[in-house]
């Protein structure tokens, strides 16, 4: 094990942070420590001990004053209670330690994750804290946007009294240019009609019916008896008479 630092060799601070102590808002990093040690899987550890996440009543720290590396895991899968672990390595940017409670050689309860970062030490937030603090920003951009929205649909139907002139000689063009399209359309449909083949005939009548005239009809409806029998009505979709060609 590499021998650790001169300001490693104090003891524990006097007030230590007490269990699950949120340290999110802060960052630590010590540019003398780096510029005089690498940082890699080897003393990362060494580097973490100096920072205030560090919990000096952990396993870790027994390892190292009986001169073991901290991260031994032959030696502290055999101890309970708090540890860190190494979980993630990308030299020499990246390091991940997760701080946990060892209750036997095969049960851990994950506590907290901390990750040193080009060598700034920074406490892992939870990840409900992550989740709420998302849907808050979400919703503070989804209630501006209704707000900027709100504010422009309240300026529709204002008339600005300086382009107050200018109004009727905008809605003249707009109504000239409404009617250059309708004609083009109309020309559209005309041509579309041309290419169109003629209406089929109206099928026949079904055999054995007798078309009555609207005349007829109303003339013999005062003489009809109750409960006699009557015809049944023309069908307005079936019986349109012969196809009409339109006159344009």
């Amino acid at each position: 094990m590499a021998t650790p630092p001169p300001n490693m060799e104090g003891g524990p601070p006097q007030v230590a942070q007490p269990p699950g102590t949120d340290m999110t808002g802060i960052c630590f990093k010590d540019q003398l420590w780096l510029s005089s040690y690498p940082l890699d899987r080897n003393l990362v550890f060494d580097y973490f001990a100096i920072s205030p996440f560090y919990d000096w009543t952990c396993n870790n720290e027994q390892l190292r004053q009986r001169a073991i590396h901290p991260l031994d895991t032959s030696h502290l899968s055999k101890m309970t209670g708090l540890e860190y672990m190494l979980v993630e390595v990308n030299e020499p940017h990246l390091f991940v330690i997760r701080k946990q409670k060892r209750d036997n050689p095969e049960k851990v309860t994950p506590m907290m994750t901390y990750y040193v970062l080009d060598g700034s030490i920074y406490q892992a937030p939870h990840l409900c804290n992550v989740f709420s603090a998302r849907v808050g920003r979400a919703l503070y951009h989804i209630n501006k946007a209704f707000t900027t929205a709100s504010s422009n649909l309240e300026k529709i139907g204002y008339v600005d009294p300086e382009n107050e002139a200018a109004a009727p000689e905008s809605k003249a063009s707009k109504e000239t240019i409404d009617l250059r399209e309708f004609n083009r359309v109309n020309q559209i449909l005309q041509s579309l009609l041309r290419k169109l083949p003629p209406a089929p005939p109206p099928p026949p009548f079904p055999e054995g019916y007798v078309p009555v005239s609207t005349g007829e009809t109303e003339n013999g409806s005062d003489t009809q008896q109750a409960g006699e029998p009557q015809q049944p009505p023309l069908d307005p979709i079936i019986d349109q008479g012969p196809a009409k060609k339109m006159k344009f």
